[in-house]
């Protein structure tokens, strides 16, 4: 009975910690290393918006889908949460909000990087 209060002990911290975090990693692309969401998508950041602020909806929401907060994930680290103006939440780092582009297909893409001078893949 011990041994099976400790196993369920173990597996509900293994489970709490994996929301502890952003889930993001860093992957290789040929841009070199760029941060990605745990699908292996590449991440990026728009030089319009402003530290805590998204000010792409619309159309560029479309084009740049924002990296949404799955449930009560907290901020940690450089990562924290922007809310958007729909009342959806979205990770940022260093304050950016993150993006993905509707362009890339498979992990490693960094199609979006340099894209009008004003996206740039979210670096580690």
């Amino acid at each position: 009975m011990r041994t099976l209060s400790l196993t369920v002990a173990i597996s509900l911290a293994a489970a709490v910690a994996a929301f502890a975090a952003p889930p993001v990693k860093t992957v290789e692309s040929e841009k070199g290393p760029v941060l990605a969401a745990e699908n292996g998508m590449t991440l990026y950041t728009f030089k319009n918006d402003k530290k805590g602020v998204s000010a792409c909806y619309d159309a560029c929401a479309t084009n740049w889908p924002p990296f949404t907060v799955e449930g009560d994930a907290p901020a940690e680290g450089a990562f924290s949460i922007v809310e958007r103006k729909d009342g959806s939440k979205q990770w940022a780092k260093d304050g950016m909000p993150l993006y993905f582009w509707v362009k890339d297909k498979k992990m490693g893409d960094a199609t979006g990087d340099g894209v009008k001078g004003v996206w740039d893949a979210a670096r580690p």
